[in-house]
């Protein structure tokens, strides 16, 4: 008798790109792994505030009157100020998508993407997705995150949300509907659910992968833990893109 499917989580931001290179490698082992795939769209900015918010609390004692400083989007102090590190990023993602075989390209305004203009509104239109129709959550996610790490174009805006969305396969009616929908409480607070379950499991950043195993659920952050992951799910690692696919991306 087959053992059921082990559930895994993956919360994540659109704007995140080590977000991406999880969320490929998890969707093409879906079919391999004898695992559940669950996407969980997730607010980056609300988990790194919080993070902030309770590390400083416990350093002063518990009084939230403290000003938290500015951080990077990654939890690095200065992030985007930094010269070196903005460039070290750059180089490694341009890295990381050659050997993932995910057509990462750096957005040229890099920090008016992540900190200017933000994801809220694209993670509130998948999180309506996820509501109304989650079997499609795969292609929007995907699309959006094409629009923004690899042809530089908006996803803050209602029509490129709704572009974004008839090329996964929406009518132009089902994408307006769904745009609607995202300013909706439900779905507001669905978002919030998320990212604060994420929160709850020990997350920090994004990706967070959370493998719920026979005794406890067990919290991985980023990509690059994937194969970790295999090994304490049992599972054969064959790199980012399996042999089965291999060709075919």
């Amino acid at each position: 008798m087959s053992c059921l499917p082990r559930k895994l989580e993956l919360f994540y931001d659109l704007l995140c790109p080590y977000s991406w290179l999880g969320f490929e490698i998890l969707c093409r082992y879906q079919n391999i792994w004898n695992i559940s795939l669950q996407l969980r769209p997730s607010f980056l900015a609300a988990i790194i505030m919080d993070s902030d918010m309770e590390e400083y609390r416990e350093k002063v004692g518990g009084d939230q009157r403290i000003q938290v400083p500015t951080k990077g989007i990654y939890g690095f102090n200065s992030y985007l100020e930094k010269l070196r590190k903005q460039e070290y990023m750059k180089n490694e993602l341009q890295y990381l998508g050659k050997f993932c075989q995910v057509p990462i390209e750096i957005p040229r305004d890099l920090r008016g993407v992540l900190i200017d203009k933000g994801s809220l509104n694209a993670m509130r239109f998948l999180t309506s997705v996820h509501i109304e129709y989650p079997e499609m959550l795969e292609k929007v996610s995907r699309e959006l995150w094409m629009r923004i790490w690899s042809r530089d174009e908006d996803i803050t805006e209602p029509w490129s949300i709704q572009a974004a969305a008839e090329e996964a396969g929406f009518s132009r009616k089902q994408a307006m509907s769904l745009l609607k929908k995202s300013s909706t409480e439900e779905v507001k607070n669905k978002l919030r659910e998320n990212t604060n379950t994420a929160y709850k499991y020990g997350a920090f950043g994004l990706p967070t992968i959370v493998a719920h195993m026979d005794t406890k659920p067990c919290v991985f952050f980023s990509s690059d833990r994937i194969e970790l992951l295999a090994h304490l799910l049992g599972e054969q690692w064959q790199g980012p893109v399996p042999q089965a696919l291999k060709g075919k991306l």
